[in-house]
């Protein structure tokens, strides 16, 4: 009888160690090699891929019909500019972030192919087109402010040079943001490309350093826009096509802008008792279709909402905020698949900032 019970009991311990493991594994979410080898190829594989190809041009005439390659040299793979942009930044930040990745050489020839100064000259005169002055607002504008900054952080000697190659746009879209802006007197809060909390979010991040003017434009028109808003109703979310929380990229900008006090009392007006169980308020989307380019967005929302749960749950120590964050995380990461161009597009970029933000 002693000998039975000695065995239960062994066996009971056993298991809980398996359960804690397991736990462990599930919540401590890290950007590692295996996980870098499988995000990267998602972009590699696409930033000089050019169809399918989407455009979203204005035509003045039959003179404004070529190829991608023609319009946009640098970024005309990834089925739509912004998506190239960011799959650029998410093979910069592979290289940043494991400086002896497998396949390093291999994606450096590629940067180097594209991001030239001849072909970045090509991108601003495209800006430049007088029918064509607000491409990519602001989303594009927002991802490539998000490269520069990468690249200048990169600890590489091909880094300064893609840099100083991309820096004439840089500056050009950085000086469109803040023209914007200053003519933007309501946000725009969709769940897509237009938001503008992602948009500032983005550029914050790089304008902080790099651009003081924009950065205190971002701060001014954030309390503008958002200061006094309260009872954000995150039970509306999501919307069928949204990849983007309205609710929470505006918590995200305004965390960076207020300060932790400032922050922590807007909160409460904004996401009353959200902190105490997120759950209660949104579930994890779910996506019936990845071969539908527009259904597949939710999971770039389970990414986005993600990262933005860990930005606030590091900030607030709220451990809910982070556990429901991996769970956002993990849907969608479980389920990427390469062989659906709809997502495998794009979602390696958004897959790899969460990464980032679960530090």
């Amino acid at each position: 009888m002693k000998l039975k019970v000695n065995i239960i009991f062994v066996l009971v311990i056993l298991i809980s160690l398996v359960s804690a493991q397991e736990k462990e594994e599930f919540f401590a979410l890290k950007f590692d090699q295996k996980k870098a080898e499988h995000l990267y190829h998602f972009a590699y594989e696409c930033i000089d891929q050019e169809y399918p190809n989407k455009l979203n041009q204005v035509i003045a005439n039959d003179s404004y019909l070529a190829p991608p390659r023609v319009l946009h040299p640098a970024f005309y793979g990834c089925f739509d500019w912004h998506s190239s942009v960011h799959g650029h930044w998410t093979l910069v930040t592979i290289l940043n972030e494991f400086p002896n990745f497998q396949y390093k050489t291999e994606i450096i020839e590629k940067l180097i192919k594209n991001i030239t100064s001849e072909n970045i000259q090509k991108e601003i005169e495209y800006f430049d087109d007088a029918h064509n002055k607000t491409f990519e607002r602001t989303y594009g504008w927002a991802w490539l402010l998000k490269l520069d900054e990468t690249l200048q952080e990169w600890n590489h000697p091909e880094a300064n040079e893609l840099h100083q190659n991309l820096l004439p746009l840089v500056e050009l879209i950085s000086g469109k943001f803040s023209e914007f802006l200053d003519k933007l007197i309501y946000p725009i809060r969709i769940g897509e490309h237009s938001n503008i909390a992602f948009g500032m979010s983005f550029a914050y991040d790089y304008a902080k350093k790099y651009d003081l003017n924009l950065a205190a434009k971002i701060e001014e028109k954030a309390r503008e826009y958002y200061f006094t808003d309260c009872n954000c109703p995150l039970t509306w979310e999501p919307g069928g096509f949204d990849f983007l929380s309205p609710c929470l990229q505006e918590a995200s900008i305004m965390q960076k802008v207020l300060s932790e006090n400032e922050f922590k009392k807007w909160m409460k007006n904004f996401l009353p008792k959200f902190e105490r169980n997120p759950e209660k308020f949104m579930e994890v989307a779910v996506v019936t279709d990845r071969s539908d380019g527009k259904l597949a967005h939710l999971d770039g929302l389970n990414y986005s909402r993600a990262w933005c749960l860990f930005e606030m749950g590091n900030a607030l120590e709220n451990q809910k905020m982070l556990d429901f964050g991996m769970k956002h995380f993990n849907y969608s990461y479980n389920k990427m698949d390469s062989g659906e161009y709809a997502g495998a597009h794009w979602l390696a970029s958004f897959a790899t900032y969460a990464l980032i933000k679960s530090k």
